[in-house]
């Protein structure tokens, strides 16, 4: 890069960068989804954030991790006589996920760094960036707070830790998305408030109907009451089987039945409420703000078919990676059309990035 294009550009470098470590996330999160559907996130039982990234090199080594795993409930009440090879299948899973999350880590620190000695990154970036890379570092503890909780009692992982493990690392993505779109100079839109608002609300909502669709998950709710549009016999359940336990709080996250419900109907808001942003913002004549809600919609559109087809056909393996992918594109559109609609300070004085190789 020559200083003339690096002055006139200074953040095109970081904004590869930025979409690189992005895209890494994604996939760790279809990972992850794949790494639960397999029934494989409790086949490693020691959280060993350095030396775990090497695996078994020796069948004695192959050995002490299998007898490991057959001390936890899971082995012993669902995966009583799995053979050896079988729990390899699963133990790759996990760490594949495991060490992908530890090459994500590298991949955001080591360039930070980088950029941090040329001296190129405005105040308010580093501080962002900080934060994400804080977060980053939370993940890890909570994926480990997550696991731990399968160890002992259960045969799986709380759900309420497996929803907070995918939504941590879904708003590190979010925040990444944002730091990207915030990093190109754009005017100000003229659109109506409302507008911001329900991109704003938007965003929200995919984030609710994103924890919903992990507790489902954990509770494996997509495999019970596989109807569609009816659940358990009628469109809305009894209130007698939606709200049987106490305190009465606790159906929204341990019923298998009102979790279910609260996911179909968080994605029936979120489809109309897309619906109408879209139509407000062409109504509006929003410029790219338009185009950006119609992708948007149909994305969200796109997402409830295959969360249909998905229940319909009790959670194959495919249908449900994929009903997982949209949900990030889902999550990235909306992003991008929240920012897209956001107030916009003047533009920040940006330093002079250094010439590679020479620090800032």
């Amino acid at each position: 890069m020559t200083a003339n294009s690096a002055s006139t550009n200074p953040h095109r470098a970081v904004r590869w960068w930025l979409i690189s470590v992005a895209a890494l996330i994604a996939l760790m999160v279809l990972v992850g989804g794949a790494t639960r559907l397999t029934e494989s996130g409790l086949s490693i039982v020691e959280w060993k954030p350095v030396t775990g990234s090497v695996p078994p090199l020796s069948e004695a080594q192959w050995t002490d991790a299998f007898e490991a795993y057959k001390r936890i409930p899971q082995y012993r009440e669902l995966n009583a006589g799995m053979s050896l090879s079988e729990f390899k299948q699963i133990f790759w899973w996990e760490w594949s996920h495991r060490l992908l999350g530890r090459f994500i880590g590298v991949a955001f620190l080591l360039p930070f760094l980088f950029f941090l000695w040329r001296g190129g990154l405005s105040g308010e970036l580093k501080r962002r960036l900080w934060l994400l890379f804080a977060l980053g570092g939370l993940q890890g503890a909570v994926g480990w707070w997550m696991v731990a909780s399968g160890l002992s009692e259960r045969v799986e992982v709380s759900q309420y830790r497996l929803a907070t493990h995918l939504v941590l690392a879904l708003l590190i993505f979010a925040g990444i998305v944002w730091t990207v779109r915030r990093l190109a100079d754009r005017p100000q839109l003229a659109v109506p408030a409302r507008l911001r608002l329900t991109s704003a609300v938007l965003v929200i909502l995919t984030f609710i109907q994103i924890y919903f669709g992990a507790l489902v998950a954990g509770l494996r709710a997509g495999r019970a009451y596989n109807t569609w549009p009816q659940i358990d016999g009628a469109f809305i359940p009894s209130a007698e089987r939606l709200w049987f336990e106490t305190p009465w709080w606790r159906n929204m996250f341990d019923n298998v039945l009102t979790v279910q419900f609260e996911h179909r109907m968080t994605a029936y808001l979120l489809l109309a409420l897309a619906a109408l942003h879209a139509f407000d913002a062409v109504r509006s004549r929003a410029g790219s703000a338009a185009s950006g809600a119609l992708w948007l919609l149909a994305a969200v559109s796109l997402q409830a078919l295959l969360g249909i087809l998905t229940l319909l056909n009790q959670v194959p393996i495919d249908l449900a990676l994929s009903h997982q992918a949209v949900a990030i594109v889902v999550l990235t559109l909306a992003m991008m059309q929240a920012e897209r609609l956001a107030s916009r300070r003047s533009a920040e004085p940006q330093p002079r990035a250094a010439p590679l190789g020479q620090p800032g």
